[in-house]
């Protein structure tokens, strides 16, 4: 018999972040997250997107031992925006037993019809800053920090669980080359003479910063069209600086300006922090933080966090002088190998970057959706 305890305090919630860790313990392809910004991520005190958001967690039991967990959310700024009544499922994970994925779904969305939500998707985050999308391809591949993993049998419970597809991303391996890209590098000549667009590179991380609010904004913009995004709020942005671009080495930030010194394009990369975060099962003390700064000064593999340009630049060869200026630090730098992050299927402009690159599209994840 399955039981389900709502999550009611912070010892709880800690229990919830940490149940992934013994799930897929061993799993040479799983990273953890880093258990105290995942809690925080998750606590109405601490992220400010529960400025307009609500929450409900729960733990599933077999008698004493701990089987799964489900989150629901609600984003009362995205069904504004999208015109919509809906609850996002999240942090869903399970044994492969559908008594307990059923239980902890019935549990979900018997939460959501009482509430007045009409669907549920997932899974989803709170704001497309957070982990996303269910792994449905590449199982057999090397996660990134800020993706989920699942185990393959996932998918079949989500089937019977009477879900279907509602979009899908795609995420892509790039050889980096060695040699400089001499396409990417006379566009990138072209446009800075023709658009007089200039490439803004850093040597301090506190230069970075003052830059930090414009990035935000731009990606505001840029990303408005796209699935569930909602526009981050100053408290969010405010959060995402101080945790975020104090931590980055600053030659993997790139930004490009107008002559209006306007920013209208920006990178955010950063080496792989995969296995090191493996190695620290998601602590960064005692020793966590060690492996941590070690990927951060010599490693192969980098990871695209974040790119756009601003619609308006959007076909002006914008994105070839940012790519050829992340590849060359990244040739600097001893890096081989770059990871996207996930791309909604739909998104032309971002997939049309890597045309000239020896690519790989390696990953798949899925958003599901059902009516209640």
């Amino acid at each position: 018999m399955v039981t389900i305890k709502e999550v009611k305090n912070n010892r709880d919630l800690r229990t919830f972040v940490k149940f992934p860790n013994d799930l897929y313990k061993g799993n040479p392809y799983f990273v953890p997250d880093l258990i105290t910004d995942e809690v925080n991520t998750l606590r109405k005190d601490k992220n400010p997107a529960f400025d307009f958001s609500d929450s409900i967690f729960f733990l599933a039991y077999r008698g004493k031992k701990l089987v799964g967990r489900i989150g629901v959310l609600v984003n009362h700024k995205s069904n504004e925006k999208w015109n919509q009544k809906n609850a996002r499922f999240t942090h869903f994970d399970f044994i492969d037993d559908f008594e307990v994925s059923k239980t902890l779904m019935d549990t979900a969305e018997s939460w959501a019809r009482k509430n007045g939500y009409r669907e549920m998707q997932g899974p989803l985050g709170l704001t497309d800053m957070d982990h996303q999308g269910m792994l449905i391809d590449g199982y057999e591949e090397l996660d990134m920090f800020i993706t989920i993993y699942n185990h393959p049998y996932y998918i079949k419970h989500m089937e019977l669980l009477g879900y279907e597809k509602e979009v899908d991303w795609f995420e892509y391996q790039i050889s980096i080359p060695q040699e400089p890209n001499d396409k990417y590098s006379r566009i990138a000549e072209i446009v800075q003479k023709k658009y007089g667009y200039q490439l803004i590179e850093f040597d301090k991380k506190k230069d970075i910063l003052k830059w930090a609010p414009k990035v935000f904004e731009l990606y505001n913009k840029a990303y408005a069209p796209l699935f569930g995004t909602t526009e981050l709020s100053q408290r969010q942005i405010d959060m995402y600086i101080k945790s975020f671009f104090g931590f980055v080495n600053p030659d993997f930030i790139k930004i490009i300006v107008n002559k209006e010194n306007e920013v209208i394009g920006f990178g955010i990369t950063m080496p792989s922090i995969s296995k090191a975060m493996q190695k620290a099962n998601g602590k960064l003390f005692p020793f966590g933080f060690i492996y941590l700064l070690r990927a951060l000064k010599k490693n192969d593999r980098l990871d695209m966090y974040l790119v756009a340009i601003r619609p308006d630049a959007q076909g002006t060869g914008a994105n070839a002088l940012l790519l050829d200026s992340i590849t060359k630090s990244a040739v600097k730098h001893g890096m081989k190998i770059g990871e996207t992050g996930p791309e909604l299927e739909n998104n032309k402009q971002v997939q049309t970057m890597w045309k000239y690159f020896d690519t790989r599209q390696h990953r798949k994840r899925r958003v599901y959706k059902k009516e209640l």
